[in-house]
């Protein structure tokens, strides 16, 4: 395992990088998930972090955490916070481009590179997957994982996750609207969500889907019909012992897996 803590402004990128072994393929190049844990634009959540790349190793991705930037501004009545757009894309942004230009080093094929986020942290990730060209070809995921994720800045919002993003500046609200941003150049993407989840509605998933479809963009999309929000796994692991787990959700591992697998053509 390539176990490192690396600076990227004033992220940090935790890598969970499995190794090459002779007598298996020295040369192994693996596919990459980077997974944006979620937290509201407030934390990054540890529920969403450590043990789903523990997961996904299992499955025989490498993969890395991005604790990004976040608002830290006490909640208040009239929901106004300091503008943080666009700190957390760009050290997105940047971590794309460092596991790209490092690939080798990080036993990693650069051209399969996902990016994975939980509620704000799946706005986070597909905001990189609609806004890429910003930053060019180095910092182009190769596909997506939405968990839960807010999407919209409209009525179906997650009010505090967005506010914390732009702040009073009331002009950023169409462009963090992300499903007004989607075009054909958008990563292929597996969504999954609950139909009870009472913090992000899943209309945010289902105005996502819906753009893609529009742009032929491929795409997955998984509603399961029990959950509240931040199940991450839905196990006991991300979960004090004494609450019970949710099993209905604890396939959506392999339900990406299998996307990312279609789209890549292989992990390797």
């Amino acid at each position: 395992m390539i176990y490192e803590e690396i600076p990227i402004g004033d992220a940090l990128l935790r890598t969970y990088v499995l190794s090459n072994y002779n007598e298996i393929d020295a040369e192994r190049r693996r596919a990459f998930i980077l997974i944006c844990p979620g937290g509201a634009y407030r934390f990054c959540s540890n529920r969403e972090a450590e043990a789903v790349a523990i997961r996904f190793n299992s499955l025989g991705y490498n993969c890395g955490v991005l604790f990004y930037s976040t608002n830290h501004d006490e909640y208040n009545a009239g929901n106004v916070y300091s503008t943080l757009f666009p700190k957390p894309q760009d050290e997105l942004s940047e971590a794309v481009a460092y596991i790209r230009a490092n690939s080798n080093a990080l036993n990693t094929n650069p051209d399969k590179i996902a990016v994975m986020g939980f509620s704000a942290g799946g706005h986070l990730a597909a905001s990189l997957g609609v806004m890429w060209r910003h930053y060019g070809e180095r910092s182009k995921p190769n596909a997506l994982v939405l968990c839960y994720p807010v999407i919209t800045s409209g009525l179906l919002a997650h009010v505090e996750s967005i506010r914390r993003l732009v702040g009073t500046n009331e002009a950023l609200l169409e462009k963090v609207s992300l499903e007004k941003q989607v075009s054909k150049d958008t990563p292929p993407t597996f969504i999954w969500t609950t139909r009870t989840d009472q913090s992000v509605p899943y209309e945010n998933s289902v105005m996502f889907v819906q753009a893609l479809e529009r742009n032929n963009v491929p795409v997955r999309f998984k509603l399961y019909e029990e959950g509240g929000h931040g199940l991450s796994l839905g196990t006991q692991e991300v979960y004090d012992a004494s609450l019970a787990s949710v099993k209905a959700v604890q396939d959506w591992p392999e339900q990406a897996d299998s996307f990312l697998t279609m789209v890549f053509g292989s992990k390797y």
